[in-house]
C-alpha cells in the first residue's frame, strides 16, 4: 500500500504544524529534518510529506498528488479549488484587512488597492458598492500607499507590528485567517481507511 501523502507549507506555519501532527501521532522526525529535501517519508513508510510553498499547496491537492495539505484560508478564498475541507486545525492564526496611512483623507471615488488578494479584494469593495483599481503586488504590500502607488492596501495581519512601523493602520477587518486540513475528494473517499483515521486524530489534537 502506498503511502498516504501529505502535503505541508514550509515556513513559519510548518513550525506550529509539527508539534500538532506529533499530538495526532505522526511521526514528525523526517519533517524537521534540517536539509532541504522536498520529499520525505516517516520511518515506518506510512505516512510522505511535500514540503511545498503555501500557495502550491492546494493545487498539489486538488489534482491528486497527495491526499491531504495543510493550507491558509486566505489562498482557498482567492482562488477556486474543488477541495473537501475537513477540519480548522486553529494554527497560522491571522486577519485580513484593508488598511491605510495614517492620517490619510477620504478615498478616492475609486481608490487604488495594492494586494496579493486580487479577487477577495475586488468582492469585498463590490460588496459594499464600490469600485476599485487593483494593483496587483506580491510582496512588501505596505510599501504601496507610502509612495503613491495605492491608496489603501488589503493584507494579511498578525500582530499589526508591521503597519505600525511603516505608519499604516487598519480601516476595515474582511475576515479571519487560519490555515485548514484540506483533502483531496477522491482520496477522502477512496482512501478512507487511512484518511479518516489522520483526519480523526488531528480533531482530538486541534480540540486538546
Amino acid at each position: 500500500m502506498r503511502p498516504l501523502t501529505i502535503a505541508v507549507p514550509k515556513g513559519r506555519v510548518l513550525k506550529q504544524l509539527a508539534p500538532l501532527f506529533a499530538r495526532a501521532g505522526i511521526d514528525t522526525t523526517s519533517l524537521l529534518a534540517d536539509d532541504r529535501t522536498l520529499l520525505r517519508e516517516t520511518p515506518d513508510g506510512a505516512v510522505r510529506f511535500l514540503l511545498l510553498k503555501p500557495d502550491d499547496v492546494p493545487t498539489y491537492v486538488e489534482f491528486g498528488a497527495a491526499d491531504l495539505g495543510v493550507a491558509g484560508r486566505d489562498v482557498l478564498l482567492e482562488r477556486q479549488y474543488d477541495l473537501y475541507l475537513p477540519l480548522d486545525l486553529g494554527i497560522g492564526r491571522c486577519r485580513m484587512v484593508v488598511a491605510a496611512p495614517e492620517g490619510a483623507g477620504p478615498a478616492p471615488d475609486v481608490p487604488r488597492v495594492a494586494t496579493k488578494y486580487p479577487r477577495i479584494t475586488t468582492e469585498h469593495f463590490a460588496a459594499r458598492g464600490m469600485s476599485v483599481e487593483v494593483i496587483y503586488v506580491q510582496g512588501s504590500v505596505e510599501l504601496a500607499p507610502l509612495v503613491g502607488l495605492a491608496d489603501v492596501i488589503v493584507d494579511l495581519v498578525e500582530t499589526g507590528s508591521t503597519l505600525a512601523e511603516n505608519h499604516l493602520v487598519v480601516r476595515e477587518e474582511i475576515t479571519s485567517i487560519s490555515s485548514v486540513l484540506i483533502a483531496n475528494r477522491a482520496a477522502y473517499k477512496l482512501r478512507a481507511a487511512q484518511v479518516a483515521p489522520i483526519v480523526d486524530a488531528l480533531r482530538a489534537a486541534v480540540g486538546g
